[in-house]
């Protein structure tokens, strides 16, 4: 299963500049997933991460991987409805996360997370990203499902 940018944005939330993910290649709803996100010198955080040597902050890439995760969580049977208004995905624990190498402009982040345990209210999983077949990050994430209070 894949998604283009267009079905990413009907199941995300999030907009420029927090939009992390550009394309889905490969998904097993509850599973798995292996996302895309091109890596431009248009970033805005460029401007001063570094301005004589530009490189994506580990934590972006973290979030790159968390949206990748939030993609996959919650479809079920191939049902790729749009996202609940009424319930926010919160990022709540990182892991074991290491950064093996910079991210660059030209870069192209491969983001492979893998589901370890998916509830209604915790979800864990393991996760890397890679740049030309080689791991720039890994971690372990933790998310929680809430409904909103309206």
């Amino acid at each position: 299963m894949e998604l283009n940018i267009q079905d990413i944005m009907k199941r995300l939330p999030h907009r420029y500049p927090m939009l992390l993910v550009d394309r889905v290649i490969e998904m097993i709803p509850g599973k798995s997933i292996v996302a895309i996100k091109n890596v431009s010198i248009n970033e805005p955080f460029f401007n001063g991460h570094f301005p004589h040597f530009p490189v994506m902050p580990g934590v972006l890439i973290v979030e790159a991987l968390a949206q990748s995760a939030a993609l996959f969580s919650f479809i079920d049977d191939g049902n790729l409805g749009k996202i609940d208004i009424n319930t926010a995905y919160y990022l709540v624990g990182i892991d074991e996360t290491r950064f093996r190498r910079p991210v660059v402009p030209g870069d192209q982040l491969r983001l492979e997370v893998d589901a370890e345990r998916l509830s209604r209210s915790i979800c864990k999983y393991k996760a890397r990203a890679l740049v030309d077949s080689k791991i720039v990050a890994e971690t372990k994430l933790m998310c929680a499902i809430r409904k909103l209070d309206n």
